[in-house]
């Protein structure tokens, strides 16, 4: 029986809408993710070169089964324009039984084994 690889929660920062829904639209039609929502708005400090900024950026966050992060991390490395992305993966603790098949139905992901 199919049951569900682990879902990670992605987030990638990028400079702006446009990188954030070009990103988003790729990476979902080559079903690396199966979801991403673009949150504009967010202002980012930190330190860059020994100096302290202050950037307007937009958050990117994405749903993918664990399986797939490797080949998820490569594509975002070759389409974001910054020099370090940010790609921070978090594990999840529980994820609803219906959304975690849709996620692994809709990237191709799933593991054989037990009970999900």
């Amino acid at each position: 029986m199919d049951s569900p690889s682990p879902l990670l929660v992605v987030l990638v920062t990028v400079p702006d809408k446009e990188v954030a829904d070009s990103l988003s639209k790729t990476l979902v039609e080559e079903r690396l993710v199966a979801c991403a929502q673009v949150l504009p708005g967010i202002t980012s400090h930190y330190s860059w070169e020994g100096q302290l900024e202050c950037s307007a950026e937009v958050l990117v966050v994405l749903k993918t089964p664990e399986g797939r992060f490797d080949e998820l991390e490569r594509r975002v490395r070759q389409l974001h324009p910054y020099e370090v992305p940010q790609i921070v993966a978090l594990p999840t603790s529980h994820v609803e039984e219906h959304y975690a098949q849709w996620v692994a139905k809709v990237t191709g992901a799933t593991r054989e084994g037990g009970a999900g």
